[in-house]
């Protein structure tokens, strides 16, 4: 697998290069045929991973900090698992949904979407299997980079205005980190991801590189009240972007937050830091949950629900900060919950978003009063809506009531039974704006122009990746095991 590594980043950058230089209609072919390749060495990857266990290459042979470490542990490769599939979805769905963007800025639009993209899932492969925090900054900011690139595709003012306001977020985010790093770097002579742990100690120094490195973070993961730039970008980009953006760019952030707690600073962190976290994923579960169901439009109602649906991530700290046995049960039960409703909201949020892509194509419009009688034209759509909601809900047999069971378990196991009203509030909440956003297509529609047709490759997407979002909690445990290979969530120090 050493050599085949590097591959995982390179290739998509490839393709990207190859887009760009091609453009035009041999664009969208060299996308797909990129996706399909990548998807494969993803595969590869796996197979070589749980054969042979944890891997470790310096690309070069020079290792940090004059070169490039690459790693790939069970935490990594699930999402590099993650990617692949939503990615190679969603390129396949894009491949169609761009054909309609003819004239003027259209044609920029679905040009630059391929290089856009595949320079995204190479940054965000090279994210997850970095081995140095210097590096992982360089790979932060490529992808950054990229997805606002991605939400300013069709240039309207609106965009432009979104796409700003995240642009700024996460240069400020990413200027947090990097401070972060540089006193980590100036104390320590070694910005290793798996080997400063055992050098920090609980000093000012360590502390103020936590705190900046977190909240950098947190801008990017847009956890509440540091989620602002997240709805107008969500809203304002087209249904594959959307899609993307919740589905997979926030979540990159946020396993850099996994490694920093569990790998770099296992002995700084303190309940104190571990319970702000929590409390702000449980104003994020409220806050989002209640803006959602204020909306009139869809898409700004999905992306107030991604807000409220990140908080459940927070919970995981609360639990596990100051733990010193790195064997505790309640800790792997938080852990495996977590990654679980990693993987299950990135499925139901990109067939949802994606789902209203059709819905816009097909009406030419994301009012939700224009839903009526969407189940009668459009039953697969709303079929696929229906299925991602139920994970989103955490009803059984989703992945998101594995999530919920097992952060739950957690939660009540340690004692910490005051985050457990969020759980279920939010459960709630999360009903009661998923059955708002169903509720026209079951209605009588109004009187007027149909529907337009759309294709059914893209209505195969979105139903795959629905059920694919049902499917994890059927093979949760399958999945959960893999993400222990390399023991990922041991306290102190890592699994390397």
């Amino acid at each position: 697998m050493t050599s085949w590594l590097p591959l995982l980043v390179l290739l998509p950058f490839a393709g990207a290069v190859l887009c760009l230089l091609v453009r035009g209609r041999g664009a969208p072919a060299i996308g797909v045929a990129t996706s399909l390749a990548t998807a494969a060495l993803v595969l590869f990857a796996l197979w070589s991973l749980q054969t042979s266990g944890p891997v470790r290459v310096q690309v070069g042979g020079w290792g940090a900090p004059l070169g490039i470490d690459l790693a790939v542990d069970g935490l990594s490769m699930i999402h590099l698992i993650m990617t692949a599939v939503i990615g190679l979805f969603i390129s396949l769905y894009a491949n169609r949904y761009y054909d309609g963007y003819r004239g003027g800025q259209k044609d920029r639009a679905r040009e630059l979407f391929w290089p856009f993209w595949l320079m995204l899932w190479g940054a965000m492969n090279a994210l997850f299997v970095s081995a140095d925090l210097f590096n992982l900054y360089v790979v932060l900011e490529l992808v950054g980079l990229s997805a606002v690139g991605l939400v300013v595709l069709t240039g309207t003012r609106d965009v432009l205005g979104a796409g700003l306001r995240y642009l700024l977020t996460a240069l400020a985010g990413s200027m947090c980190y990097l401070m972060g790093v540089a006193l980590l770097y100036a104390a320590h002579g070694t910005l290793d991801l798996f080997a400063i742990g055992a050098l920090i100690q609980s000093d000012g120094v360590s502390r103020a590189a936590l705190m900046l490195m977190v909240t950098g973070l947190l801008m990017k993961t847009a956890v509440f009240p540091l989620h602002f730039w997240l709805p107008p970008a969500h809203a304002s980009a087209t249904a594959p972007v959307s899609a993307l953006l919740s589905a997979l760019v926030v979540k990159a952030s946020f396993y850099i937050l996994l490694r920093l707690w569990f790998d770099v600073f296992p002995g700084v962190t303190t309940p104190l830091l571990g319970n702000l976290l929590g409390l702000l994923g449980g104003g994020a579960i409220l806050w989002g949950s209640l803006q959602a169901l204020r909306q009139k439009r869809l898409k700004l109602l999905i992306a107030y629900s991604t807000v409220a649906q990140l908080g459940y991530l927070m919970f995981l700290f609360p639990v596990t900060a100051g733990m010193a046995d790195g064997s505790s049960l309640w800790l792997q039960e938080v852990s495996k919950g977590t990654v679980c409703h990693v993987l299950s909201h990135a499925l139901a949020k990109a067939s949802i978003f994606l789902s209203a892509g059709l819905f816009i194509l097909a009406a030419g419009t994301d009012q939700m009063s224009a839903m009526k009688g969407l189940a009668e034209r459009m039953p697969l759509t709303v079929f696929s809506m229906a299925l991602a909601a139920v994970s989103l809900m955490g009803l059984p047999p989703s992945g998101g009531f594995i999530a919920k069971w097992l952060i739950m378990h957690a939660v009540l196991g340690v004692g910490q039974w005051w985050w457990a009203p969020f759980l279920v509030i939010g459960g709630l909440l999360t009903a009661g704006y998923m059955f708002m956003m169903l509720r026209p297509a079951f209605l009588e529609p109004d009187p007027g122009p149909g529907l337009k047709p759309v294709p059914r490759l893209l209505e195969v997407c979105t139903l795959a990746l629905a059920m694919l979002s049902i499917g994890i909690g059927i093979s949760a445990a399958n999945l959960l095991n893999l993400v222990m290979i390399g023991n990922p969530f041991s306290i102190p120090g890592g699994g390397w």
